[in-house]
């Protein structure tokens, strides 16, 4: 049966911080929501997969080779592949994070 997802109830289940947890596919991609608070990933680089960020609630930086994206409730960015980037979380933040299956790796967010 096909079933609804309220992504903000669905984050809310997450119990710990930095824990990736996957609500759907789609095709090759995987839907993950994650809670994140007081945290800096290295700059990196996804070869061969887009990334989708939404923010489910509060705001983190999208730093970038040129720049910084302030990000908010509501708003969604997708990083083309091949793009050096880091999210820079100072508070609580829940995202849904959408990439290639295979792409999340301990490397690129500190904790798969």
């Amino acid at each position: 049966m096909i079933e609804k997802v309220n992504l903000e109830k669905t984050v809310e289940k997450v119990s710990k911080l930095f824990q990736y947890t996957e609500i759907g596919k789609l095709n090759y991609h995987i839907l993950n929501v994650v809670q994140v608070e007081n945290r800096t990933l290295d700059f990196h680089v996804h070869e061969d997969s887009d990334e989708l960020f939404y923010v489910i609630e509060g705001t983190f930086d999208m730093e970038l080779e040129d720049g910084i994206v302030s990000m908010f409730q509501g708003d969604m960015i997708i990083i083309p592949k091949g793009i050096l980037h880091r999210p820079v979380c100072k508070s609580l933040v829940k995202c849904l994070i959408i990439n290639l299956e295979g792409t999340l790796n301990k490397k690129n967010t500190g904790k798969i």
